[in-house]
């Protein structure tokens, strides 16, 4: 759950894995985290806005470059940071006006930074197998699917 999805309490080991899906979208390609974005315990989804749908091979790379964060056992941290500072690290632009002027920013290791208000794992560890179950391509938008198998 990103800072303006207030939709109910989400399931954590889900909702950072979708941190790490939105920083993996964002370095493969140079897209914006996803700003639709639906998280549930049993299949999630998030919507990335590309010029073109990615590949078969990308997709796969995409489930690969999760799981290899996942497998990191990296730690999951909060801080609390003034408006200002975190505005410094992260992109505020989804936040609502009326914004706390004390923000949450929540690490994935040193792989992802964001401001999130949701329940997260501790450590990535945690999370399970990241699997894309689906996804689909119109005017733009690619929409995935993805769930989480447990670990063993």
């Amino acid at each position: 759950m990103e800072l303006n999805d207030h939709n109910k309490q989400e399931h954590p080991p889900m909702h950072t894995a979708e941190h790490i899906l939105n920083q993996t979208m964002v370095r493969m390609f140079g897209c914006p985290r996803s700003r639709n974005t639906h998280i549930e315990r049993k299949k999630s989804k998030c919507d990335y806005f590309l010029a073109e749908p990615p590949t078969d091979e990308q997709v796969r790379a995409i489930e690969e470059a999760v799981n290899e964060v996942i497998a990191g056992d990296l730690p999951v941290t909060e801080e609390f940071l003034p408006f200002r500072e975190a505005a410094e690290i992260v992109d505020l632009s989804k936040l609502p006006d009326d914004v706390s002027q004390t923000l949450r920013i929540v690490r994935v290791g040193d792989y992802d930074v964001c401001a999130c208000i949701g329940a997260h794992v501790r450590r990535t560890s945690e999370i399970g197998r990241f699997e894309i179950i689906s996804h689909d391509f119109a005017d733009g938008r690619w929409r995935v699917r993805y769930k989480l198998r447990e670990n063993g």
